[in-house]
Formats: structure tokens, sequence, C-alpha cells
């Protein structure tokens, strides 16, 4: 991996070239992991990098700040979505790389979303999986995550979903102190007024069984340029890499302007 100073913070990435020959035609399209994840577990792993580099883009995909390589923090106020938004752009930046499609989930969704709003003119389309209406409405995750990645091993933790992501953050060898900062800070919500400012063409991309993301097709409805896509009996873990969600994305890639 590489790294980069992203205004004082040390940021982990990948940049792997199209294939050439493809229809893609070397764009890039910058991807942005979930909470807890990291860019092998999220984009490797699941064949994300391997379809989108054969298809012919250009992919870049870094680990959020407090995870994978990244450097870790334990000051909440450093994990905003606004903050993890510019570390995308600085990214983008540092690469030379003017403009860009992002794609994100969950956790990444909603730093993509940030990005669309706060930085239109680098954003070529938005593509938010795992994120639904809860981006307005701010449920999903319950409380008690924070804790239970405190919590000392064996410790009940205060719900299935905390213990959960307590097991996915030890089996991707994460710092659990880092995360459980950055899940106190990073649930910042958009009001129905700032959706309706984001005009770049995206594709909302949820489970049909996903109960942390909220409505797909709700959350669409607000923005002025975007699609649903339902990802037929896949929860929150299983529709990332849903053969069918890659199909989707790239369809929405060879049609968007």
């Amino acid at each position: 991996m590489q790294s980069f100073d992203s205004d004082g913070v040390q940021i982990a990435f990948i940049d792997v070239p199209a294939k050439e020959g493809a229809s893609g035609g070397g764009d890039p399209i910058l991807l942005i992991h979930g909470f807890a994840s990291n860019h092998a577990v999220n984009w490797v792993n699941t064949l994300w990098v391997r379809t989108l580099t054969e298809a012919g883009y250009r992919v870049i995909a870094h680990d959020n700040r407090g995870h994978g390589q990244s450097e870790k923090l334990y000051d909440p106020s450093a994990y905003t979505s606004d903050q993890m938004a510019g570390d995308a752009v600085r990214l983008l930046r540092h690469l030379g790389i003017e403009r860009a499609d992002v794609m994100g989930y969950s956790m990444g969704a909603r730093i993509a979303a940030h990005m669309a709003l706060d930085y239109p003119t680098e954003v070529r389309s938005l593509l938010m999986g795992g994120l639904g209406f809860n981006l307005v409405d701010g449920r999903g995750l319950p409380q008690g995550i924070a804790e239970a990645l405190e919590a000392p091993p064996g410790a009940p933790a205060p719900s299935p979903t905390a213990a959960s992501f307590r097991t996915f953050a030890e089996q991707t060898k994460s710092d659990l102190r880092a995360l459980a900062a950055c899940i106190r800070a990073s649930r910042q919500t958009l009001s129905r007024a700032e959706l309706s400012a984001i005009e770049t063409p995206t594709l909302v991309s949820v489970g049909t069984l996903d109960t942390v993301a909220g409505s797909g097709p709700e959350l669409a409805k607000l923005l002025p340029n975007a699609r649903a896509l339902d990802l037929p009996n896949r929860d929150h873990s299983t529709a990332v890499g849903d053969r069918l969600h890659r199909k989707g994305v790239l369809e929405f890639l060879e049609q968007r302007s």
C-alpha cells in the first residue's frame, strides 16, 4: 500500500490501474469502505476491485482514518463525516484526479454523500450501498457499539448487533479503541434540503433484508438525480459483494453522464 498526509493524518491507499482496452476507458473510481472494515475486506475480498479494473476503471481505495493501515486517532472529534470526506478529496487531489466516480458502503456511503454535497465538482457520480433513509432519520445502528468495543474480552455486549460488531472488528484485527471513537462521531445525518442539493447522478443500493440501512427507494426519492437498486434477500453484511450489486453498478457507470 501507499500512504499520504491528509491534513496531518496518514492515510493508506491502493491505486490499481484499469485493464487496457475495456469499456471503462480508465476512468477513476474511489471506493470508501464501511465501519470496522478496511479496503481489503470491503473491496478486494468481495471482488469489487477485480470487477471494476476488468471493466476498465482505475480503482482507488483507502483505509479510512482509524481503520486498516491508516493512522489511528482516539478523539471522537476527529471522526466526523466531513473530516473523512476531506480525506477522500485530498486523496484524489494527491493523485492529481480532478473528478471521479465515488462509491461507498454503509459508513463509506455516508462519507461519499457528504463528499458529493461539499465537493460537487469532484464527484462525477455517487454510488451509495448499504445506506438508505437512515441517512436522513439517523436510525440504524443501536447504541452500545462503542461500549462493546471498549469492554474487556468476554464481557457481555449491550445487544446482539453490538456483539457482532465487536466480533467483526476483532476478525479484521482492528484497533478497537480507535473504532469506538469513530462510532461515537461518524453518524451525521443529511437533511432533506441538503439531499435536494445533490444533483450528482446517484445509485442507492440496499439489500431487501437490511435492517441497518433504511429504505433505499425512500432515500432515492429525495435526491434529484437518483435511482434505487434493491438487492433481493441480502442483508447489511451480504449485500456488499452481491453479484447483482456489481452488475447494477457497472450498468449505472456505463449510463451516467
